[in-house]
C-alpha cells in the first residue's frame, strides 16, 4: 500500500472493507487517524459487520466524535455569550458550522479550534469582550508574531482559554490579507444565516439544526442571543461556506488534512446540490465575485477525482496539475507517516508564496530562523 487511497476507497465504498486482512485494517485505522478522518470513517462503517475488535475501535472513535461535537457547540455557545454586547454578526466557521447546521460534512468530524468571523471594523471590540468576559487569552506572547497577525494576517494572533484550554482563532476574513486573492468578507457576512431552533435553516430542506436537539447536561444548544445588541450565531451561506472550504483547501497551506478538508468540500457539493436547484449557477458567480473561481473549480474537480463527486460536466475540465494536489493528498504509507516528501516540500514552498511577496516572505523567513 504506496498511498492512502485505502481509506479513499473505503469513504467511498465502505462495503469495500469486507476485502481488508488484518493487515489492510491496521492500514486503514492508522492511515484515518493520521488524517483525522477515523471519526468519519466510524461513521461511514457504521451499518457494516466488521470484526469485533475493529468494531470496538469503530464505537470508540464514534463516541469521540460525538464528544467532540458537544465540545464544539459548547465552545460556541461560551462565545456567544461573552459576545453578547458584540455589535453585529458571529459567524461560525468550518468544523464547529456544520455540526451546528446539522450538515453531513459534521457527521463524525474532527473539530480542533473554534473558528469564528466577525467583522474587520468591530474586532477590536471582539477582541475586547472575549478576553475581558470570556476567559480567554493570548497563546503567541511574541512581540514579532502578534505583529504578523495584526498586520498580514486574516485572523487575530489565536487565543485560550484559561481554564478549558480550547482554542479560538477570530477571523475577518478567510485568507490572509497578502494573498492575490481578495474575497469579500462584508458580503459574506452580510449573506450569513442565522442559526435558531424554532427555524429550519433555508439549505437544510426543513430538517433545521437537527442534531443539537436532545443534548442533555451541556448547554449545547445553540439559542438566540438574549442581548440587544448582538445577533446571535451565524454561518456562511452555502455558496459561500463551499467558496470557504476551496480557499481553505487550495489557497491557503500545503494541504495538511487535505483529504479531511476535501471530503467536508464533497458533503458539502452532495448536499446543496440536491437541496438547490440552482446552486451551480449560484456557485459560479459567487466564487467570481470572491476571486476565488480558479480555487473552487480545482477543489471540486478533486472532489470529484478522489471521492466521486458527482459534478456537472462544465465544471470538470480536469488540469495535469490536479494529479500533483491528489498525490499530496495521497501522500501517507500504510503506517500513517506522510511520504512523497518532495512533493509535500514543494506544497509547503507553495503555500508560503501563496501567502506573501517574495521580499516579505525572506524577511519574514530570515526573522523566524533568527529567532529559533
Amino acid at each position: 500500500m504506496r498511498d492512502a487511497a485505502i481509506l479513499v476507497a473505503a469513504l467511498r465504498d465502505p462495503a469495500s472493507v469486507r476485502a481488508l486482512d488484518a493487515h489492510g485494517w491496521t492500514a486503514l485505522l492508522t492511515i484515518a487517524r493520521a488524517e483525522q478522518l477515523i471519526g468519519t470513517l466510524s461513521v461511514r462503517l457504521r451499518t457494516l459487520d466488521v470484526p469485533a475488535p475493529i468494531s470496538a475501535m469503530l464505537d470508540d472513535a464514534r463516541n469521540n466524535a460525538e464528544y467532540q461535537r458537544r465540545t464544539a457547540l459548547w465552545e460556541a455557545d461560551c462565545a456567544r455569550r461573552a459576545l453578547a454586547e458584540y455589535n453585529g454578526k458571529v459567524v461560525l466557521m468550518k468544523g464547529t458550522a456544520y455540526v451546528a447546521a446539522g450538515l453531513k460534512a459534521g457527521e463524525g468530524r474532527h473539530i480542533g479550534d473554534l473558528d469564528i468571523m466577525v467583522a474587520a471594523q468591530n474586532l477590536a471590540q471582539a477582541e475586547r469582550l472575549l478576553l475581558d468576559n470570556g476567559g480567554w487569552e493570548w497563546v503567541k506572547e511574541d512581540a514579532y508574531d502578534d505583529a504578523y497577525y495584526r498586520d498580514h494576517m486574516h485572523e487575530l494572533p489565536p487565543m485560550i482559554h484559561k481554564e478549558r484550554d480550547r482554542m479560538i482563532d477570530v477571523h475577518h476574513t478567510i485568507l490572509p490579507l497578502t494573498a492575490r486573492p481578495t474575497p469579500d468578507a462584508a458580503a459574506m457576512l452580510a449573506d450569513a444565516i442565522g442559526l435558531d431552533l424554532d427555524k429550519p435553516l433555508p439549505f437544510r430542506g426543513g430538517v433545521g439544526v437537527g442534531p443539537v436537539n436532545g443534548d442533555q447536561g451541556l448547554n449545547t444548544r445553540l439559542t438566540p442571543n438574549p442581548s440587544p445588541k448582538g445577533e446571535g450565531l451565524y454561518v456562511f451561506a452555502p455558496a459561500d461556506m463551499v467558496c470557504h472550504c476551496a480557499a481553505h483547501l487550495i489557497a491557503d497551506g500545503d494541504l495538511s488534512g487535505g483529504l479531511r478538508n476535501l471530503w467536508d468540500m464533497h458533503c458539502l457539493l452532495t448536499e446543496f446540490a440536491e437541496r438547490k436547484g440552482d446552486f451551480w449557477q449560484e456557485l459560479d458567480g459567487r466564487a467570481k465575485h470572491h476571486g476565488l473561481a480558479k480555487d473552487v473549480r480545482r477543489a471540486i474537480r478533486l472532489s470529484s477525482r478522489v471521492y466521486g463527486t458527482e459534478i456537472p460536466e462544465s465544471w470538470n475540465r480536469s488540469s495535469a496539475i490536479d494529479t500533483l494536489f491528489s498525490r499530496r493528498m495521497l501522500a501517507r504509507d500504510e503506517w500513517g507517516r506522510g511520504s512523497a516528501k518532495f512533493t509535500r516540500l514543494a506544497f509547503y514552498i507553495r503555500s508560503h508564496w501563496l501567502r506573501m511577496p517574495p521580499m516579505m516572505l525572506a524577511r519574514h523567513l530570515w526573522t523566524k530562523w533568527r529567532k529559533a
